[in-house]
């Protein structure tokens, strides 16, 4: 059964109440019960649509380094997808990596609901991601009749430098790709949880632009924006293969996202802010 008070909301009277880092982390648990009990239909078109927007603001981020901007440039206006899907109440797996742990680190959600949260969500991200890459790439190149431009060759230079050149390396690939993985998601939480510090829309924007701004300018590695930049890159010509995708970077990718959530934020915080 859904929740009958979306736990989502923030609560600006508690807000008031307990604006410390402890309240901050109560909120987040809270929302984590919140997501555990959407239905399936709700997380699944959740996550699709989440997928679509961070597709959308990495090929807006692409845009700016395809016209000559510096990286930083495009760090600045890749924030854009991550706080819009907050804001919508939409889901992302890799935030729900963090979020629903803390609430099954103080007994409000089980595991088995943890892990079917992040299934669907997943699979939500996936396909609205797969889905944006498919209609941008047939936008780009009006139905594969031209070759794109500089904004096509963009796409085809990250997919390529994602997968083949960490191919290259071994396992030494690999494991950076992993790496890469941890330190992205760090980032991506702590904007999750800062969220909860604000009680306006603009103070909410503002906590999760800075720390998401970071992860994209570092070029760490997000499983959901390599759900779409990775096969973008490959529909516009790119010599990337199935297994150049996801044996080098989607499953490395996902497990240092998990890890990273899970451990170095989700758990971490609860653990410190929490009554347990």
């Amino acid at each position: 059964m859904r929740p009958s008070e979306p736990a989502l909301e923030l609560d600006d009277r508690a807000a008031r109440e307990d604006p410390t880092p402890s309240g901050n982390v109560e909120r987040a648990i809270a929302a984590g019960v919140y997501k555990a009990g959407l239905p399936v239909a709700q997380l699944v078109v959740r996550g699709a649509l989440s997928g679509a927007l961070l597709g959308a603001a990495t090929l807006l981020a692409l845009s700016a380094w395809a016209q000559g901007s510096p990286r930083l440039v495009g760090a600045l206006v890749f924030p854009v997808g991550f706080c819009l899907l907050v804001l919508l109440g939409l889901e992302l797996a890799t935030g729900n990596f963090a979020l629903l742990p803390a609430s099954w680190w103080v007994g409000r959600v089980d595991a088995p609901a943890v892990l079917r949260n992040w299934w669907w969500v997943y699979l939500g991200n996936a396909l609205g991601s797969l889905g944006f890459a498919v209609l941008a790439v047939a936008a780009l190149t009006e139905w594969w009749t031209r070759d794109g431009g500089p904004l096509a060759e963009q796409l085809r230079l990250v997919a390529t430098a994602k997968t083949v050149a960490y191919a290259e390396a071994g396992v030494r690939g690999w494991a950076t790709v992993v790496t890469k993985g941890v330190l992205a998601n760090c980032l991506v939480t702590v904007g999750s949880f800062s969220a909860f510090a604000a009680r306006s829309t603009v103070g909410r924007i503002l906590a999760m632009w800075l720390p998401i701004a970071t992860l994209f300018g570092l070029g760490y590695e997000h499983a959901i924006v390599n759900l779409f930049v990775i096969p973008a890159g490959m529909l516009a010509g790119a010599p990337v293969d199935l297994v150049d995708w996801w044996l080098w970077n989607l499953i490395p990718a996902t497990l240092g996202n998990i890890a990273g959530d899970m451990l170095l934020t989700g758990l971490a915080l609860s653990w410190v802010h929490s009554a347990r």
